[in-house]
C-alpha cells in the first residue's frame, strides 16, 4: 500500500514538474487576440477561437483543457495553462479515427463530442462520445505525449458526453447524456458504473435526471463531489439560447435538487454553455464554459465561481439570486505565481520537422499527403485525387485552422508546381463552412489562372462559382483573406509580396457542422493516376489589419 501511494506520489511530481518546466518556454503571443491584460485581469474570451464543449482538469500547477473535434485530425486537442488564461496548444489525443473506412472521408458533424479529460492515480483519462458508436476512452501519463488507443467503454447509438467519476472507496461511475437525432430521446441524464480501470461500462445506465419540465435538452454532464454532495453540472435550453444547471445529491443515484446557477442575463454572452468546474492550489474555484459565436465558433470563457451554502454561484450575482451572469473582464486566477503571456499557435513558418500543432485534417490523413523540409523552409502540399467531387465539401485533405479572433488577416506565401501532364489541378486559400470561399490558382491549358470562388450550400453538394479571375506568370503568389467582426471576408493576391490586389466579392464566412468556421490550405486534382503536383507553402501568417 505505501509502495504504491509513494509511486503515485512521485509520478504526481514528475509530471507536475515537467510540465511546469517544458510548456513555457518560446512562447507564442497572438496578434489578434490576447486575452491576459497585463494588468492582472483578463478579458473574455480567453481562447477567442472553436474549442467546443471545453473541459478542463488540474494537476498540481498545471491545468489541461480538452475539447471537442468532431471529424478533424488530430482529434481531443490538449492545450496547457499555468494560471487559466493563458494557453498553449500541446498536441492531440487521436491520431486517427475509427472505423478507418468511415473516417477517410469528412464526417461533418460526426465522431467526437464533448470530451471530459480527468487525472486519477497517476493516468490522464480522456472519455468522449461518439455518437453513431457509443462511448470511448483514451488514456496517458503524458498529456503532450502519445495517448493509447481508444476503448470502446459502452456501446450504442446516442450516448453522448460522457464524463468519468472515481469515488472515495474507489468505485468508478459515468454520466452521460443522450443524443436525440441517433438516440430517439433526449434532455436525460444518466449514470452508469464503471469497472476500476475505466475501460468498461457495468450493467445498464440508470436515468437520474428528466429535464423535459424545466430543462430543455439538457447534456453535457460533469460529475463531481464536494462536502458529500454528489454534484452534476449541466447546460440546458440550447447551445445558443440556454442556461447553466447544477444539480445535487448525497446519493449518487439521485434524486437530484436543481437549480440554475449561470444565465446571459442581461450581457452579450448568449448560451452560456457546458464546461467545467476547476480550483487552483490557493483555494479558489473558477469555471471554463463555452459562447456559440457561430462563423467565429464555439469561444471559450472563464468565470469566477464561489460555494453559497453548498451551491456554486457562476460569474457575478449583482442581484444577489443566486444565479450569475458571464463576466467580460474580471481579475485573473491566484495561482501563487505570475506566468508568462502566451497564446495558441497561429502563424506558422514551416521550419521543423512537423506540422504546427494548430492544424487539423478535414479527415484521417495519408502519410503522403505532405511532407515538411525544415532546411528549406517549406511545407509541400501533394495533390490528392478529387474523385470528382463536386465540391470542396467531401474533400477530405483540406489543412485547417480555427478562426483565431473575429478580426484576422491570413496569408500564405505559395509556390504551385502542378504536373506537366495534368490540367485542372488546383491550390489555394480556403474560408471552408456550411458554404465556403477561397483563392484558387489551377493549371489550365492556358497556364495558371488564379481565381476567387465561392460555393453556398456546400452540403447540399451545389457547385463552386467564380466571381473574378486572373491570369498569373509565375508559380509563386502571395494568397490573402481579411476577415472582419461582421464575418465578411475580403481576398487578395500579390506577386510580389507588397501590393495587394482585391479579387472577386465580398463571401461571408458561415459556421460547419458543429464547428466554426476554419481557414487554410489544400493541393487536389481532378483524376485519380500513378503521380501529381505539388504546391510549396512557404510559410502561413495570421496578423492584424
Amino acid at each position: 500500500m505505501k509502495r504504491s501511494f509513494f509511486l503515485s506520489l512521485l509520478l504526481f511530481c514528475l509530471v507536475s514538474f515537467t510540465a511546469s518546466e517544458k510548456y513555457p518556454a518560446d512562447p507564442y503571443i497572438s496578434s489578434v487576440w490576447v486575452s491576459d491584460l497585463g494588468n492582472g485581469h483578463y478579458k473574455n474570451p480567453v481562447l477567442h477561437a472553436d474549442y467546443s464543449d471545453p473541459d478542463v482538469c488540474r494537476v498540481g500547477d498545471d491545468y489541461y483543457l480538452t475539447a471537442s473535434s468532431f471529424n478533424c485530425i488530430p482529434g481531443l486537442p490538449i492545450l496547457h495553462s499555468n494560471d487559466l488564461v493563458n494557453w498553449t496548444i500541446i498536441g492531440g489525443a487521436i491520431p486517427r479515427l475509427t472505423p478507418e473506412a468511415v473516417f477517410s472521408r469528412p464526417q461533418h458533424g460526426n465522431g467526437v463530442w464533448a470530451p471530459a479529460i480527468r487525472y486519477h492515480n497517476g493516468t490522464f483519462y480522456i472519455y468522449y462520445g461518439d455518437p453513431d458508436q457509443g462511448i470511448f476512452m483514451t488514456k496517458t501519463q503524458d498529456p503532450s505525449g502519445e495517448w493509447e488507443p481508444l476503448t470502446l467503454v459502452k456501446a450504442g447509438k446516442g450516448l453522448i458526453d460522457s464524463c468519468p467519476f472515481w469515488d472515495e472507496d474507489d468505485r468508478a461511475y459515468l454520466v452521460h447524456a443522450y443524443a436525440g437525432s441517433r438516440a430517439g430521446i433526449k434532455s436525460l441524464l444518466a449514470i452508469t458504473r464503471l469497472t476500476p480501470d475505466g475501460k468498461q461500462a457495468v450493467g445498464d445506465s440508470k436515468i437520474v435526471y428528466d429535464g423535459h419540465d424545466t430543462d430543455e435538452t439538457i447534456e453535457g454532464p460533469k460529475l463531481y463531489k464536494r462536502n458529500g454532495y454528489y454534484y452534476l453540472f449541466a447546460p440546458a435550453g440550447g447551445v445558443a439560447t440556454g442556461w447553466q444547471v447544477a444539480l445535487r445529491s448525497k446519493n449518487i443515484w439521485g434524486p437530484y435538487e436543481r437549480k440554475v446557477v449561470m444565465a446571459q442575463g442581461r450581457t452579450p454572452v448568449n448560451g452560456p454553455h457546458q464546461g467545467a468546474w476547476v480550483d487552483t492550489k490557493t483555494g479558489e474555484d473558477w469555471f471554463i464554459h463555452f459562447q456559440d459565436r457561430y462563423a467565429f465558433g464555439r469561444v471559450v470563457h472563464l468565470q469566477p465561481m464561489q460555494w453559497v451554502n453548498d451551491w456554486p454561484v457562476i460569474g457575478e450575482d449583482k442581484d444577489g439570486d443566486g444565479c450569475g451572469e458571464p463576466v467580460s473582464t474580471y481579475r485573473k486566477p491566484n495561482v501563487g505565481t505570475t506566468c508568462p503571456i502566451t497564446t495558441p499557435a497561429e502563424s506558422d513558418e514551416f521550419s521543423s520537422h512537423s506540422l504546427g500543432l494548430q492544424w487539423q485534417w478535414h479527415a484521417n490523413p495519408m502519410d503522403w499527403w505532405y511532407a515538411t523540409n525544415p532546411a528549406k523552409g517549406v511545407l509541400s502540399l501533394y495533390s490528392v485525387p478529387a474523385d470528382g467531387d463536386a465540391n470542396l465539401w467531401e474533400v477530405p485533405n483540406l489543412l485547417l485552422q480555427k478562426f483565431p479572433s473575429d478580426h484576422f488577416t491570413a496569408t500564405a506565401k505559395i509556390t504551385f508546381i502542378p504536373s506537366s501532364k495534368i490540367t485542372g489541378e488546383r491550390t489555394g486559400l480556403v474560408i471552408m463552412g456550411l458554404d465556403y470561399a477561397l483563392l484558387s490558382l489551377v493549371n489550365t491549358e492556358q497556364g495558371l489562372i488564379l481565381s476567387q470562388n465561392e460555393c453556398l450550400k456546400a452540403e447540399k453538394r451545389e457547385a463552386e462559382q467564380t466571381n473574378a479571375s486572373v491570369g498569373l506568370k509565375a508559380p509563386t503568389v502571395y494568397l490573402q483573406v481579411k476577415v472582419q467582426p461582421d464575418a465578411s471576408c475580403a481576398f487578395a493576391y500579390s506577386v510580389d509580396g507588397k501590393k495587394f490586389q482585391t479579387l472577386g466579392k465580398i463571401f461571408t464566412a458561415k459556421e460547419g457542422k458543429w464547428i466554426g468556421a476554419k481557414v487554410g490550405l489544400f493541393c487536389s486534382r481532378p483524376v485519380r493516376n500513378n503521380d501529381g503536383g505539388r504546391v510549396e507553402v512557404d510559410w502561413f501568417r495570421v496578423e492584424r489589419y
